[in-house]
């Protein structure tokens, strides 16, 4: 969107919203907003063809149209804001009598002028969309480059891949044999059935090298062999010729079609043993179409596919995520390219390497990050240097700034944007928003998505559907397109993700070729001729806050300060149009400058203020009406301004739980998240006000007591999909929650610490609530009948469930079954008096258990098997972690040596405390009466 169309999509639409709305402009302008409308619809397409073609590929004066539309979509959008803010104003519903009077005349001059102030700003928009036009013209701009003929010989240079000798090669035969192993039987045989597994992975990772050396040493166990590589634009025509070739069947090209090409294939290979790659598929219809041609059979098969993209890997066949080199692979690559021959081991490139440089070639390879082709790029790069280090460090700070100008650097860009290009234009937006973050640096989604509403880059369509879950979406086609990388937190699930140096080092150079992102680092020289749009401060230096100073920043939309910030405060009265403000850990406690321009930021969506060690909020906050986003958490804010309620297009609050709202907060009828929302007795009657607040789907609550009139409220909000009650008061409370009746796209409930559920909810089940993955609740009775039904939800990942057995009398134990809790990363029994035990097969993934533990029953079982305790935690083949709380501190060093050696004959020696204390295993069983 942004970077491909500028602002130009979002402009359409409100110049839409100028012609609807209660504006009241004069006919003319309305037609003028109609020409401008039809004019940039035409502009868009054209914009988007030339923004699908490499930049290597375009006609410099492609480059210039294209860039100047881009600029003036921010100027339009900017105008129309604007306009949009003083057009509508305030009215005076509060006045009375001659002060209404005087109030509403003034305002309708006011008005009156605005008016006539957009209506030439309209003529002026028109006449430089007129030039732009004229100058495409002018200049021959017609073609968009995508047509036009070109005197270079593109090679693409992922070919040299499928030619590189075996003994260049670091690491391949380890990967190598793994995958042979998935695609053959124990015996090194290919299997009687068919077999499909497509190699997956980042750009220059080396999935056409693994392929191709598969395909080498597995080649003469089958009777014909293809290697095919497929393209973002295939021929398939061409393609499956080239598979008829490969596999020695003479055709007749000129009178096939597809659909007899396919049935010649089909023919040829019914009766073969066949192994065929096919190499960097894009698409899954292009595989469904090539798959029609490669037939099942009796006598066997093996097709290996690779790609970049998870999606079609998994719908391929059997996805082998190929990982990144080793450290010491890694390490042996570069000084074999930089220092040694295909003969020396590893020891002598140590050799060969001076001191001076191991240190700085290890952070070089950290930028690498194992990635093959990062490697030799830079290996490239330092056998040009001298050995010393000033080069070497000259090379090692060129990554990211895209100043090389080296044919490796320049290939590695081609493999690497090849996947860039491929994208649809709201997702390379949203990319290339990521170079305003610096190299290593971990990115947390929720942050990043709020921050791609607040620009704009997310738009919905279908009128009720969030735009916080589109940007999810987005978030993840990135993840299986490779090109960010996702940071698993507890139990598997991402939050956050980072971007490869590699990737990064594309994504900054193409952001400096558009002038979509501006980066103060102390490394480069900004041009004081590019209008900032998007600025990222790296170092927060006073010589920052001078250069801001002489620089026009009336323009700017976005800016993310990561360092010291005090300096550059007063600069942020210049941003006039500032959308996006961050500045999450930097230190405002010594200085309420901040305050002070903080009301005057009128078209604010986001304000990033967590961590930031701020005491209070100005009640200028109420003038940012088109405020999207709020983070506040982490600071000591006792209570948000009054007129916090009369920000109506406010989406996310995010604050700390000692912080207190005011009354009138079910007026944010636009809010789907609201954490942490604390609650006291002063302030009980905003429970009643959330009950208005229907779009919310992260619900975080702190409660000094319980209050029954919450599950009235929360029958009310059918969205929510994240759910935490606290309680301050030290006794759950009995049933309060029996009655609510959760929605079926609920995820995460959290409420153990705050009620009882008198038993399991009737709706617990797989049927009704098949997205749930976080379960902590307290249920007094459980039976075996609802382990086993939880056992069932099919994305729960992690499950905190608290018994209240012992008070109730509730001797019984209880049994896992075996192929219950598949996806189960984490669990936690509490309050079970009788024994829990464990099947062959259940939880097949847990990797962490915690128990709480009847030292009488304990010394039962252990009487029971001779001395030793065994509740099948032999059976849980994931198992790393376990915690164990004793009922009774008095137990005796038997019991306790009889746990350690339960968990010490468990294949995976998983780690063991009791009580909270780290225990040291022991292969002694003692003996228990």
């Amino acid at each position: 969107m942004e970077i491909v169309t500028g602002a130009i999509p979002s402009v359409i639409t409100k110049l839409g919203d100028l012609l609807i709305g209660e504006y009241n402009l004069q006919k003319g302008v309305k037609g003028e907003i109609r020409f401008l409308q039809s004019e940039l619809e035409s502009m868009k397409g054209a914009l988007d063809m030339v923004s699908s073609t490499p930049l290597d590929q375009l006609d410099i004066q492609d480059k210039i149209w294209a860039r100047d539309l881009r600029e003036l979509s921010y100027d339009i959008e900017d105008t129309i804001d604007t306009f949009m803010m003083h057009g509508k104003g305030h009215e005076s519903a509060k006045l009375h009598g001659i002060r209404k009077f005087v109030d509403r005349s003034v305002g309708l001059f006011r008005k009156a002028k605005i008016r006539r102030v957009i209506a030439t700003e309209i003529k002026d928009i028109m006449g430089r969309v007129t030039e732009v036009h004229e100058r495409r013209l002018r200049y021959g701009v017609v073609n968009n480059g995508v047509d036009k003929p070109t005197t270079t010989t593109v090679v693409d240079p992922r070919l040299f891949a499928q030619y590189t000798d075996t003994k260049e090669l670091v690491g391949i035969d380890e990967s190598r044999d793994e995958l042979i192993k998935v695609l053959m039987d124990g015996n090194g045989v290919p299997l009687q059935q068919g077999k499909i597994v497509s190699v997956v992975g980042f750009g220059g990772l080396g999935k056409t090298t693994l392929a191709k050396a598969v395909y080498d040493k597995i080649r003469a166990l089958f009777d014909c062999c293809a290697f095919v590589s497929v393209s973002q634009t295939p021929d398939i025509k061409k393609l499956f010729k080239g598979l008829l070739y490969d596999l020695g069947k003479s055709i007749n090209e000129e009178t096939l079609d597809e659909s007899r090409l396919i049935n010649q294939l089909r023919e040829f290979l019914k009766s073969k043993r066949y192994l065929v790659v096919i190499d960097d598929i894009w698409d899954i219809s292009v595989w469904k179409l090539i798959k029609c041609a490669l037939p099942d059979n009796d006598v066997g098969y093996i097709v290996i596919t690779t790609t970049r993209n998870v999606d079609v890997a998994e719908k391929a066949g059997g996805a082998y995520k190929l990982k990144p080199l080793s450290e010491n692979n890694s390490r042996k690559l570069l000084y074999r390219r930089v220092f040694g021959n295909e003969n020396s081991d590893n020891s002598e490139y140590t050799e060969k390497c001076p001191d001076e440089l191991a240190e700085l070639s290890d952070r070089i390879l950290k930028k690498c990050a194992g990635v093959p082709l990062a490697i030799i790029t830079m290996a490239g790069l330092l056998a040009c240097k001298a050995r010393n280090k000033m080069d070497w460090y000259e090379v090692y700070h060129s990554i990211g700034t895209g100043l090389e100008n080296n044919l490796d650097v320049e290939n590695m860009r081609k493999i690497l944007s090849s996947s860039y290009y491929d994208m649809p234009s709201h997702l390379r937006t949203c990319l290339l928003y990521l170079s305003i973050f610096p190299e290593d640096y971990i990115i947390e989604k929720d942050r990043l998505i709020w921050m791609w509403i607040a620009e704009g880059f997310i738009q919905c369509e279908k009128q009720g559907k969030s735009l916080f879950k589109l940007g999810e979406n987005y978030f993840n086609e990135l993840i299986n397109r490779s090109m960010i990388q996702p940071i698993y937190g507890l139990y598997d699930i991402v939050y956050e993700c980072s971007v490869h140096d590699m990737v990064l080092d594309l994504i900054c150079f193409l952001s400096s070729e558009a002038n979509f992102v501006t980066i103060l680092n102390g490394k480069d020289q900004v041009s004081p001729s590019s209008k900032i749009r998007r600025l990222s401060i790296q170092n927060g230096k006073e010589d920052d806050s001078a250069t801001l100073t002489h620089r026009s920043l009336q323009q700017v939309r976005s800016v993310v300060v990561l360092g010291p910030v005090s300096s550059l405060i007063p600069v942020f009265q210049s941003f006039q149009v500032l959308r996006v403000l961050d500045l999450q850990h930097c230190d405002l406690s010594d200085d309420n400058s901040l305050n002070k321009c903080l009301g005057n930021l009128f078209h604010l969506r986001y304000l990033g203020l967590r961590t930031t060690r701020i005491v209070e909020l100005p009640e200028e906050i109420g003038n940012l009406q088109f405020l999207q986003m709020l983070g506040t958490r982490y600071n000591e804010i006792s209570c948000l301004p009054s007129n916090v309620v009369q920000l109506k297009h406010l989406m996310c609050l995010d604050m700390h739980m000692s912080t207190k709202v005011p009354n009138g907060i079910g007026r944010l009828t636009s809010l789907e998240k609201l954490s942490v929302l604390s609650v006291d007795e002063s302030k009980i009657g905003i429970i009643e006000e959330l009950g208005q607040l229907t779009e919310l789907r992260v619900l975080h609550i702190s409660l000094d007591e319980w209050n029954d009139k919450l599950v009235k409220c929360l029958h009310k909000l059918q969205k929510i999909q994240d759910l935490i009650i606290l309680s301050q008061d030290d006794e759950r409370n009995i049933g309060g929650l029996d009655a609510w009746v959760a929605p079926q796209h609920l995820c995460s409930l959290y409420t153990q610490w705050s009620c009882w559920f008198s038993m399991l909810p009737a709706w617990m089940k797989p049927s009704l609530v098949p997205g749930l993955c976080w379960l902590s609740i307290a249920v007094r009775e459980v039976q075996q009948a609802d382990l086993d039904i939880l056992g069932m939800l099919p994305a729960l990942r992690y499950l905190s469930l608290l018994a209240d057995h012992e008070d109730l009398g509730i001797l019984v134990g209880f049994v896992v079954c075996a192929g219950s809790y598949a996806c189960l990363r984490h669990c936690q029994f509490r309050g079970f008096v009788g024994p829990v035990v464990f099947q062959h097969g259940a939880m097949p993934r847990l990797r962490g258990l915690d128990l709480w533990l009847s030292v009488g029953w304990a010394r039962e079982i252990a009487s029971s098997y001779g001395g030793a305790l065994d509740f099948g935690i032999g059976n849980l083949a994931s198992l790393q972690e376990v915690f164990v709380s004793l009922d009774s501190e008095a137990a005796s060093d038997e019991l306790v040596a009889a746990l350690k050696h339960a968990f010490n004959i468990h294949p995976n020696h998983p780690q063991l405390r009791i009580n909270g204390k780290l225990v040291e295993s022991t292969g002694v069983l003692p003996y228990l009466p």
